[in-house]
């Protein structure tokens, strides 16, 4: 009687363990979702180091800035006409007087 009921048992462990033929995939399967999870995370990390960042709140991209900054935004006003010509040329000017080589002498 003690036979049957450790046949029975091995039965009932086969089924439970797919067929336990050697398809059963074994502790292996536990690292499939460990896997795309970690997939998940590093998809998310690069999306926040890169495009995320470049959103509506970072510098150089506000509004009426059209990503350009401030010679962008002098231009937009000037073409909307709440500048003249004269006040846009010399806002231009302090705004590139950085791009300019230096002058030395200290005048004019």
């Amino acid at each position: 009687m003690g036979d049957t009921d450790d046949t029975e048992e091995m039965d009932v462990m086969d089924t439970l363990l797919a067929n336990a033929d050697g398809h059963w995939p074994g502790p292996w399967i536990l690292l499939v979702p460990l896997f795309w999870a970690a997939a998940v995370v590093l998809v998310v990390l690069i999306l926040r180091r890169t495009v995320w960042r470049r959103g509506p709140w970072s510098h150089g991209c506000g509004p009426g800035q059209g990503g350009q900054g401030p010679l962008a935004t002098l231009g937009d006003r000037y073409a909307r006409g709440e500048i003249d010509v004269e006040e846009y040329r010399a806002r231009r000017s302090v705004l590139t007087e950085h791009l300019r080589q230096p002058q030395t002498g200290g005048g004019k």
